[in-house]
């Protein structure tokens, strides 16, 4: 016996319920020395802000490594340790700890903020260097699927260039993907789900 599929919803209450995050937007320690806040707001195809979006993180720590087992590339300064609010982690012996992921709900005004570190260049699959970026997932109301989109950093204009990824989007709609730096080691990136200016997003 079969049976079909289930028919799709789209994202609901259960956000708040199945998703939270132990460490939330903490990638890094607040305090840490070399700390940097990318900051927000998701916003709909009006222009209203999204009380309910979550925003999801994954990067690569500032050497290019990514904290995760599926990184081929072995980094021989790597050891575990513990983080202070209960994250379980890996990071050079003489730094603190770095998990590479963040995720945080929207505010009732729509933001949301990330601590973490600066990423490093990374390599594409044929080996060309890829720019510092942040990949990011979105999920909201109204979304049948999360969407996928990267944050690259308006201070990186060199690499920016050569980035492969960048460079397939067209000129014009590039800076929905930069972050500008709006602060000491503070950075402004806006996610628009729709309408003007929308937020390039990835098919993956």
């Amino acid at each position: 016996m079969s049976h079909g599929l289930t028919p799709s919803q789209t994202v609901g209450p259960f956000l708040s319920i199945g998703l939270p995050w132990p460490d939330g937007p903490y990638v890094v320690d607040e305090n840490d020395a070399d700390a940097i806040v990318i900051e927000g707001v998701v916003t709909d195809g009006n222009g209203a802000p999204v009380p309910d979006a979550l925003v999801e993180t994954w990067q690569a720590d500032p050497d290019g490594y990514f904290n995760h087992p599926d990184d081929p590339r072995e980094k021989a300064t790597v050891l575990p340790r513990p983080f202070d609010r209960g994250l379980r982690s890996a990071a050079p012996a003489d730094g603190p700890p770095f998990r590479g992921f963040g995720r945080c709900p929207t505010e009732p005004d729509g933001s949301y903020r990330i601590v973490t570190r600066k990423p490093g260049p990374v390599p594409a699959a044929d080996g060309t260097p890829q720019a510092p970026h942040i990949d990011v997932s979105v999920f909201a109301r109204g979304l049948l699927n999360r969407v996928v989109t990267r944050i690259y950093f308006g201070d990186e204009e060199a690499a920016n260039a050569l980035d492969p990824v960048l460079s397939s989007v067209p000129a014009g709609r590039r800076g929905t993907l930069v972050a500008g730096p709006v602060g000491d080691r503070r950075y402004r990136f806006d996610v628009r789900l729709q309408g003007a200016d929308e937020t390039v997003f990835f098919a993956i």
